[in-house]
């Protein structure tokens, strides 16, 4: 989820990708140009932030909703920056409060960076019951939370982490520093027992981890590791061969993008090169591959030299929807468990829906882009990360909201890295998808 600030596995998995995409058949680029996916238009977008140092390192990647129930529009949007922490945005994309990510331990230590978000509502704290944004600090291999009060002096985000909560992974400040770190993230309700929880993924590793979120003293917030899953790092393909993604020595196929369902507790995760996990949000049971991007099973070498994959030839084992990365995933939620599961495939700038429905075994629902509105409003390249909310926001999103991580921002400014998140009517999403 790194690609405007590329790691060397994300940049050879872009060119496996793009060789993937250039090497398909004629008859399919003339039915994709015959039949392209609908575009929906953002209304508006958040100011740009800039990955150098000018900018503070800051990175657009990922976004939750926060509605207010008292006073729907004046809800948030919370995001992260990486290096430049969290930000809250009103529902003109005005920012409210800018929280800086934790500095470094030591002169040798990695400095906070925030790599995902999502909400808890009405933890049981000593100081009352608290809506709550938390994020996965990569930096420092730990769970962050913000207490969120709207009408608070000084901004509604306040730091209630408690600070001796535990690293997610790491056994020492050395591991810490590999930055094999907390970086997915999603957060669940048990409803049958009432108890929170926040599911994490480890960088450049399959392991996914279950924490639940405690009361600490004072009002803070801690947590603790109930079990960790390992997805699979190697594929078995019909024709009986063995398969892994390519990528830098050492390195395995990691997830970002996670989302629980809140009917029936079902985790989605997506491992960027492979596909679309479902499995139980408890971590028991067997995860089952939803989808797989149009990559998968493409073989490939790492080159050391120019620290890119050389693709082989595709032996068709991949999935028609979506390009890796796979990496933003949200739920549209309807009524009667009715709904969608949306995901960002990166790799070609669109987005894929699917049913939220177990029973029709989360069936391809169709597709769109996110384009751009005119003037200096453009569109989404390179989603990271997404959120949608299908609940009244007042007046300028009655039907509800999709938030979108924009990679590459236009017009930016120069040869500078420029990112923002897309604010888009997810009325207009939800009618694209049903015409």
């Amino acid at each position: 989820m790194t690609r405007h600030c590329p790691t060397r596995r994300t940049i050879g998995a872009a060119v496996l990708a793009l060789t993937t995409v250039l090497a398909a058949s004629s008859a399919s680029a003339t039915a994709v140009a015959a039949d392209p996916l609908p575009g929906v238009t953002p209304r508006a977008e958040t100011p740009v932030l800039h990955d150098d140092d000018a900018g503070g390192n800051a990175d657009a990647d990922d976004p939750a909703i926060w509605r207010n129930t008292a006073d729907p529009a004046r809800s948030l949007v919370i995001a992260t920056a990486k290096e430049g922490g969290l930000r809250a945005y009103d529902l003109d994309a005005r920012p409210v409060q800018s929280v800086a990510a934790p500095p470094a331990d030591g002169p040798d230590d990695a400095p906070g960076r925030f790599n995902n978000v999502d909400l808890v509502h009405g933890l049981k704290l000593a100081s009352g019951a608290a809506d709550l944004a938390v994020t996965s600090d990569r930096g420092h291999d730990r769970l962050r939370f913000y207490r969120i009060d709207r009408d608070r002096s000084g901004g509604p985000l306040t730091d209630v982490t408690d600070p001796a909560a535990p690293p997610v992974f790491s056994a020492d400040q050395a591991e810490i520093n590999e930055q094999r770190t907390a970086y997915g993230l999603a957060t669940w309700q048990d409803k049958a027992s009432g108890r929170s929880y926040a599911l994490v993924s480890r960088r450049e590793r399959t392991s996914v981890a279950l924490l639940e979120l405690l009361p600490g003293r004072d009002g803070k917030v801690t947590y603790r590791k109930v079990r960790t899953l390992d997805l699979p790092s190697s594929f078995r393909l019909p024709n009986g061969t063995s398969w892994s993604p390519c990528a830098e020595p050492g390195e395995l196929p990691q997830v970002e993008g996670m989302v629980v369902d809140p009917e029936n507790g079902t985790l989605y995760a997506g491992q960027e090169d492979v596909g679309i996990w479902r499995l139980r949000a408890d971590l028991t049971g067997k995860p089952e591959l939803v989808d797989k991007v149009r990559e998968y099973g493409v073989p490939g070498v790492y080159d050391e030299e120019t620290e890119e994959c050389a693709p082989g030839a595709d032996p068709g084992y991949g999935g028609k929807r979506i390009t890796a990365d796979v990496e933003g995933l949200t739920l549209v939620n309807e009524d009667g468990g009715d709904g969608y599961l949306l995901a960002s495939s990166q790799g070609d700038n669109t987005f894929a829906a699917y049913d939220r429905e177990l029973s029709d075994h989360n069936e391809y629902e169709g597709g769109f882009r996110v384009t751009p509105a005119g003037g200096a409003l453009d569109g989404s390249e390179e989603c990271d990360g997404a959120a949608a909310l299908n609940e009244p926001l007042g007046p300028k999103y009655p039907h509800g909201l999709l938030v979108v991580q924009d990679g590459h921002d236009v017009p930016g400014d120069g040869d500078r890295p420029s990112t923002n998140f897309k604010f888009v009517d997810l009325g207009k999403v939800t009618k694209a998808l049903d015409d």
